[in-house]
């Protein structure tokens, strides 16, 4: 009969069989198993290890949830952070900067929600790195229209004119560039070459942060009442 590894806690690297010719182990425990028994990932366990490997997968909760997307906000707010200080320092636009922000999203929602993923998990980290991505515009067209009007007002001019600018609120403001933010990315494709090189490569950002936040329970099924496959002799 296989060695059990004695920790109490089920061991999922190996198959372990017993001896005779017709009877199958635990994949953990390595014991015979006797009447209904749960397949683990295609692999036979017995009704005890099973309990202990439901007890043991994280639970989607809605507190998970929420502290999964507080986490996740709290990463895009980073990773937009870095895209406008990359920018600003350098006066460089670096696209490959959305693949640190998918995964920087990504692990921010795992941190999280303990390592609980699913549907809602991606859907919540799409939306944030493209929002984090894409509204990262907004703060460098700001600095870059604030050193164009400040070279225009240190100019020397014959005849200054003057420009009547149409008042708008600061909610609208906020609201219009918003809006402009979130389509940027595909604004780009004023210029179809870059455009389309910086949708491609926010795409790849968005799949990180998507594979990041997956589903990671264990393929768990039974009770099963008919009789386990035998191992091989």
């Amino acid at each position: 009969m296989g060695e059990n590894t004695g920790s109490g806690v089920p061991q999922f690297s190996t198959v372990e069989y017993a001896g005779k010719a017709g009877e199958t182990a635990c994949k953990s425990c390595a014991q015979k198993i006797s009447g209904s028994y749960y397949l683990l990932n295609g692999a036979p366990l017995c009704a005890s290890c099973a309990r202990q490997v439901e007890q043991q997968l994280p639970q989607d909760t809605h507190a998970c949830f929420a502290r999964g997307v507080l986490f996740g906000v709290g990463g895009a707010l980073l990773g937009l952070g870095i895209y406008v200080g990359f920018a600003l320092a350098t006066g460089w636009m670096i696209g490959y900067i959305s693949l640190a922000v998918g995964y920087i999203v990504g692990k921010a929602i795992a941190l999280g929600s303990g390592g609980v993923g699913g549907r809602r998990y991606q859907l919540a980290a799409v939306l944030l790195t493209y929002s984090a991505v894409s509204l990262a515009a907004v703060p460098i067209a700001i600095s870059q229209h604030m050193k164009h009007t400040s070279v225009q007002q240190q100019a020397p001019a014959s005849e200054p004119a003057v420009v009547h600018a149409p008042k708008m609120s600061f909610a609208r403001a906020i609201g219009m560039l918003t809006l402009l933010g979130l389509a940027s990315p595909f604004l780009e494709l004023a210029d179809p070459a870059h455009g389309i090189i910086g949708l491609i490569i926010l795409f790849v950002g968005i799949r990180i942060a998507w594979k990041i936040t997956a589903a990671r329970q264990a393929n768990l099924s039974g009770p099963i009442s008919e009789r386990v496959p035998a191992a091989p002799g």
